[in-house]
């Protein structure tokens, strides 16, 4: 009996402590069960992403960075720029060239002028450069000027020398000749040519002494005393002067670059073709008609001076070719600088 009563005991405590833990604020177990089952979907759905900070408001300093920026990626393709304007340029130049050559062509090939037709105030000499011209005087060769020194290849070996300009100058009562003097282009010679002509001015200018010429004063007296000869008249004396024909080319004065030296008369040294001056310093009018002799006509027992052929007179310091290869050039070079112009603005790649 007192192990039935202990037994139903603990079971009252049992069912009592039961029903306050499962009270109205504590619902059963299949309560709990239900509602957190309910609730799990609710917890697997993804939280939306936190809203962006707001952008900082652009000031001063930043702004003047990005012109900056931006200033500094249109530099870039400046030079690139510039090496296809060039390139583009020289297209146009060759064009030009060619133009310019055929038109010295087609006055070569006209008919030759009198020069005894041809005045510097009759017409304009700009008119008439490239025009072949006939010529007929007597070259003064006392007045003759050297300019260079001016290389020519012969055989493959390359020698220096010097153009050659003398004055044709008219011959009195000669209806042939022609009216007013002229300065020739006699074509090249050789520098042994300027060095012998130098050395004649330099003998010129010291005369003999007073001594040598009065003894020979005095011996020409005595022996005109013993000797009988005939006087000869002066018409006698003078022999028959011939004429020099030319045929030449009207041309101009040359062009110089920066790199060369200005004339000095005083010292004999003409770098470059200028026709008032040299005009000048051959005591001739500045407006002196100036030609270029042609290899026509030319003496075959002469060989110097060389005059120059129509290749060379049409002949420009810079042909169609030339600017060719420099378009060439000049394309490459825009097409260089502006690929490495692009590849200076791609991102770079992050490595890990």
């Amino acid at each position: 009996m007192a192990s039935i009563s202990k037994s139903l005991l603990t079971a009252t405590r049992i069912a009592r402590s039961s029903s306050l833990k499962w009270g109205p604020d504590h619902p059963p177990s299949s309560f709990l069960y239900s509602h957190s089952a309910a609730a799990v979907p609710e917890l697997q759905q993804p939280a939306p992403p936190p809203p962006p900070p707001p952008l900082p408001k652009p000031t001063a300093t930043s702004r003047s960075q990005e012109k900056q920026r931006g200033w500094t990626r249109f530099l870039l393709f400046v030079p690139g720029a510039i090496t296809f304007g060039l390139g583009t340029w020289q297209i146009f130049r060759r064009q030009d060239k060619v133009k310019m050559l055929e038109y010295r062509q087609s006055r070569l090939e006209m008919e030759p002028i009198d020069c005894k037709h041809i005045t510097p105030s009759s017409e304009n000499l700009d008119s008439l450069e490239f025009r072949r011209i006939i010529c007929k005087g007597v070259f003064d060769e006392s007045k003759s000027v050297f300019v260079g020194p001016r290389s020519r290849s012969i055989s493959g070996v390359t020698e220096n020398g010097y153009y050659l300009i003398t004055p044709l100058m008219p011959l009195p009562n000669s209806p042939e000749s022609l009216q007013m003097p002229i300065l020739v282009n006699r074509g090249w010679v050789p520098r042994s040519w300027r060095d012998k002509s130098l050395k004649v001015l330099e003998e010129g200018e010291h005369p003999q002494s007073t001594e040598s010429t009065d003894i020979q004063q005095e011996s020409s007296s005595w022996w005109s005393f013993w000797s009988k000869k005939p006087t000869i008249t002066e018409k006698e004396h003078i022999p028959q002067t011939k004429l020099d024909e030319v045929v030449g080319v009207i041309r101009g004065s040359e062009k110089p670059s920066i790199f060369v030296p200005a004339n000095d008369p005083n010292s004999c040294q003409w770098f470059y073709v200028d026709v008032a001056e040299i005009a000048s310093n051959c005591g001739l009018s500045e407006n002196t008609i100036y030609i270029e002799a042609v290899n026509e006509k030319v003496n075959p027992c002469k060989p110097y001076p060389i005059p120059k052929d129509n290749n060379a007179l049409i002949r420009s310091s810079v042909m169609p070719q030339d600017h060719l290869n420099y378009t060439f050039t000049w394309y490459s070079l825009s097409a260089a600088v502006t690929f490495m112009a692009f590849k200076r603005l791609q991102p770079k790649k992050m490595t890990r």
